[in-house]
């Protein structure tokens, strides 16, 4: 596959070193399911093979919206899932599908960096071999594709293991692809196999040869903050990721795979009794403004590679994107009230409706 100008484009350490944010956009799972080309529960990204025009639009409303990596959607796309789904002759082909609809894209976008992705492979166990051993396998035979398409970095998500996370960063770093790191915490506070804080962790992980590490998946704008602050705390370099769901978490429900809503009018309808995860968590929504206010306290903290994940769509990533500071190709379209026919300032506008504005 063609460098698409890779040696005229500022590559991601290059951005994050000289202080710039790197705006990312995940998500792209459970946006498919809401859509309706992908199955909630096993999760695989099918739609890839099955509506590759789907996958390349979502791509690049992402793109207009000012996200700065383009990530090829191969996220649960490992042979641990196509095994679960008896399909694992479609791997490679799924794999090289979702990396060229990403290069794609960025014919489109020139300046934008096109990201391969990993992820938990669920099948880790610390301490164990055999286990070890299969992960690194998968991981292997993931980067080896994404090398070949000729990526500027790998994304690795939701490793809830500091030990999975270790084997993902020694495997990408053995292919030469800048990584970045997003860990899981379901409490907001350990990883599953680490016993110090979160901070720690992160410098661990820098420390092992990870190019940039934080948090996404599980926690809400609001839950992941605080997190991220003590991460800022710990490493001061400026390499720190966070991209949070777009779901309203709480101190209370922390992680949205707990989440439970006490307004439900048929709970006996949901497919994980009394849970509103995964497929019942439309009243938690994040607003656009949640976003913005994230990207606005993450940067300023330290966090310089940011984004969405589940729950997170296009108009989420333009507010975190005009929230700093730029303009987007979407940017035409972003919300003015002046022209509203209630609550506009317009003086063509009628006084008869905006006087009924307070009863709209």
């Amino acid at each position: 596959m063609k460098g698409n100008n890779k040696e005229m484009r500022k590559g991601l350490l290059e951005r994050i070193d000289s202080g710039e944010a790197v705006l990312h956009a995940s998500g792209y799972l459970f946006e498919m399911e809401r859509r309706g080309y992908l199955q909630a529960g096993g999760f695989v990204p099918e739609v890839v093979l099955e509506h590759p025009e789907v996958v390349e639009q979502l791509t690049r409303e992402f793109a207009r919206c000012g996200a700065d990596v383009l990530l090829a959607f191969t996220y649960y796309g490992h042979r641990e899932k196509m095994r679960l789904i008896g399909k694992e002759d479609l791997l490679e082909p799924l794999n090289r599908k979702a990396l060229e609809i990403a290069h794609k894209v960025r014919d489109e976008f020139p300046d934008k960096l096109v990201a391969g992705n990993i992820c938990n492979t669920n099948i880790y166990e610390p301490g164990n071999a055999d286990s070890e051993k299969e992960v690194r396998a998968i991981f292997e035979e993931q980067v080896g594709w994404i090398a070949e398409s000729n990526v500027d970095l790998i994304v690795s998500e939701t490793m809830s293991h500091i030990g999975e996370a270790k084997i993902a960063s020694d495997v990408c770093q053995q292919a030469g692809i800048p990584l970045v790191q997003g860990l899981v915490s379901h409490d907001g506070k350990h990883l599953r196999d680490y016993e110090g804080g979160i901070g720690e962790a992160c410098q661990e992980l820098l420390d092992y040869g990870t190019d940039v590490v934080g948090m996404n998946c599980m926690l809400g704008p609001a839950t992941m903050l605080p997190v991220l602050e003590e991460v800022c705390k710990v490493v001061t370099n400026g390499r720190v990721a966070g991209f949070p769901v777009g779901y309203r978490t709480t101190p209370e429900q922390p992680s949205f795979g707990h989440m439970k809503d006490e307004h439900l009018c048929c709970p006996d309808r949901l497919p994980v009794p009394g849970n509103s995860f995964p497929v019942a968590l439309d009243s938690f929504t994040c607003t656009r403004f949640e976003f913005a206010d994230f990207a606005e306290k993450a940067f300023a903290m330290g966090v310089r590679y940011l984004g969405t994940c589940c729950g997170g769509a296009p108009h989420h990533m333009r507010a975190m994107a005009e929230a700093l500071g730029r303009t987007t190709e979407a940017s035409k379209y972003s919300p003015d009230m002046s022209k509203h026919a209630y609550y506009g300032d317009d003086p063509s506008l009628k006084d008869y409706n905006r006087k009924y504005a307070e009863k709209f």
